[in-house]
């Protein structure tokens, strides 16, 4: 199943919808019967659990009122993270390589993954605009990056036991200010600005996407590929990725996780490479879907 969370039209207060058919919304609100979760948000739906997903099969199969897809305005599937987006750094080994030219000093292959965050105002529709101040940052990055929506949370969760954990799958750009990376020499600042994680267009549950491990990344600017890579490159694998992240820290329903970005970054280029007002971002993970970004307003 596909899961969105959308507006109608203008001035309409969001809600989710099921996508069916491809492009066929199932208004959530009016499925029929009462659902298990509240469906104008995609939070309590993911923490409902089964019981959710035993609903929304019923509606799947019996919903007779849709909208067509293009019809409405898409948000990000969680809009209004409770956390930050917690993100995976150097988790491809091409990626982490292309980046030694532009580090301050040598760094080594870590032995467990470089967890961070971007904060959660930094979540952005899959058509949304990404804000550009020159003021702020003129060197803004993309990656690329497959996301996981954590389902039945949970602390200290067991490598064997982590992929029951997940409740499906987005897209995320990781979109980034190289300068202001290098001026703070951390990763939070640079990476949370306003807008800077588009993210959706939906969530594709866990039991839609058979193998995460292979699935095709790709990043296009003005239709231009720059990044075209695969997840069964990933350094530390899904996992590995929940177990080390849920370590003495309680992960939870609605929790996002960035799992990382391979080699093909802008900053990495010879020139280094960066996108400008008007430029065209587009995010893909093959199989589950394309997210399209205008940069400025």
């Amino acid at each position: 199943m596909r899961l969105v969370t959308f507006a109608p039209s203008a001035g309409e207060s969001p809600r989710v919808g099921l996508l069916r058919d491809g492009n066929q919304l199932i208004d959530l609100t009016r499925g029929g019967g009462k659902p298990p979760f509240d469906p104008a948000d995609m939070i309590s739906l993911i923490a409902a659990g089964e019981k959710a997903l035993v609903w929304l099969r019923d509606v799947a199969a019996k919903a007779k009122e849709t909208a067509p897809l293009d019809k409405v305005r898409l948000a990000a599937p969680i809009p209004h993270p409770r956390k930050n987006v917690f993100c995976v750094g150097w988790n491809y080994l091409e990626h982490f390589k292309e980046g030694e030219k532009t580090r301050a000093q040598k760094v080594e292959l870590p032995e467990h993954p470089a967890f961070f965050s971007k904060a959660a105002t930094a979540v952005n529709g899959p058509y949304d605009p990404i804000p550009f101040d020159a003021k702020v940052s003129e060197r803004i990055d993309w990656e690329v990056e497959l996301g996981v929506i954590i389902g039945p949370g949970g602390r200290n969760i067991a490598e064997a036991d982590a992929m029951k954990h997940i409740f499906g799958y987005t897209v995320v750009n990781d979109v980034s200010a190289r300068d202001l990376q290098r001026r703070h020499n951390q990763w939070f600042k640079g990476k949370s600005l306003d807008g800077f994680c588009p993210m959706g267009p939906w969530i594709a549950t866990a039991d839609a996407v058979p193998d995460p491990n292979n699935l095709r990344l790709i990043t296009r600017v003005n239709g231009v590929v720059k990044q075209d890579s695969n997840t069964s490159y990933m350094y530390f694998k899904l996992p590995r990725v929940v177990a080390e992240l849920s370590l003495g820290l309680t992960l939870e329903a609605g929790d996002i996780i960035a799992t990382g970005t391979p080699a093909g970054i802008g900053n990495a280029r010879t020139p280094p490479e960066f996108l400008k007002p008007g430029d065209v971002l587009e995010t893909e993970v093959v199989g589950i879907g394309l997210l399209r970004n205008k940069i400025g307003n």
